[in-house]
């Protein structure tokens, strides 16, 4: 199966970023949002990530112009009927999620893989929701995407061989490095960081130390390249909320529950970069 028709469903953060690499690998890119306005704000992030990469001399002005040609920006979710791909980057929302992969399936050849870029709800849940359980997977990209080499690939009990075949092949074409795991919640990386991002959340609460300590320990210390609070404001504190809300309902484990500092940053609207505020001001 060659893969040339890549649809991307939602064009925020990680939406744009994966019709980024998408079509700088020269897939044909249909991305979809629900308004013009989105779409236009998603490919001027696309091309000002692309005038980056030339300035550091990753790729040239010509590869610019071809990635921006292979990018069609639509309102209108029909348009990635003929696509052999869709991966959706929707918010971390089970509802919105569900109705998209429901529609998708309806919309979509049969053929059509359907990857989410969910950093923790379950895909088998997701699956659930179409006809073709044995081609639906998880393609959890990291951000930011242009940058970040991984591709956390997710396996169902019902994702074919054919299907786990393709989506790395197609990665390591994005010139990602695709590592496999099984559907648990959170999967590994959100099973291992959010809990560590938690914890840091709960010793600022508890007064053990200031954010910048807490951030210099793990940095200095741990050789983590941010610290766990200034990771939290990249990622977004509602994201964190709602991946730590996935682990703690799908494990029922009190070692999961968010912090409630946490909580109330997020019911204040200081989610982080993306507001100006968070633990750090921007």
């Amino acid at each position: 199966m060659n893969n040339q028709v890549i649809g991307v469903i939602g064009s925020g953060t990680m939406g744009n970023g994966i019709a980024h690499v998408s079509a700088l690998s020269g897939y044909q890119v249909f991305l979809v949002d629900i308004n013009k306005e989105l779409l236009e704000k998603a490919v001027n992030a696309i091309s000002s990530n692309l005038d980056k990469q030339i300035s550091k001399g990753v790729i040239s002005a010509d590869n610019k112009l071809d990635v921006l040609e292979n990018i069609t920006a639509t309102t209108n979710m029909s348009d990635v009927y003929d696509s052999d791909l869709i991966i959706e980057a929707v918010p971390e929302d089970k509802n919105i999620k569900n109705k998209i992969f429901s529609d998708l399936d309806s919309i979509c050849k049969s053929e059509t893989i359907l990857a989410s870029n969910t950093s923790s709800i379950s895909i088998a849940e997701i699956g659930r929701k179409t006809n073709r359980p044995d081609k639906i997977i998880g393609m959890h990209f990291m951000n930011p995407v242009p940058i970040m080499k991984l591709v956390e690939v997710v396996i169902t009990s019902d994702t074919s061989d054919h299907t786990r075949k393709i989506i790395i092949e197609i990665a390591k074409n994005m010139g990602k490095f695709p590592v496999e795991c099984n559907d648990y919640p959170g999967f590994v990386s959100n099973r291992i960081l959010m809990p560590m991002i938690n914890e840091a959340i709960f010793c600022l609460e508890q007064g053990v130390a200031t954010k910048n300590a807490i951030d210099d320990i793990m940095t200095l210390g741990m050789a983590h390249p941010m610290g766990p609070l200034k990771l939290a404001d990249l990622i977004g504190l509602d994201v964190c909320l709602s991946i730590m809300e996935v682990l703690f309902d799908g494990f029922k484990d009190e070692k999961y529950k968010p912090c409630n500092l946490l909580k109330e940053m997020v019911e204040n609207g200081n989610l982080g970069r993306k507001t100006g505020l968070g633990f750090y001001k921007y």
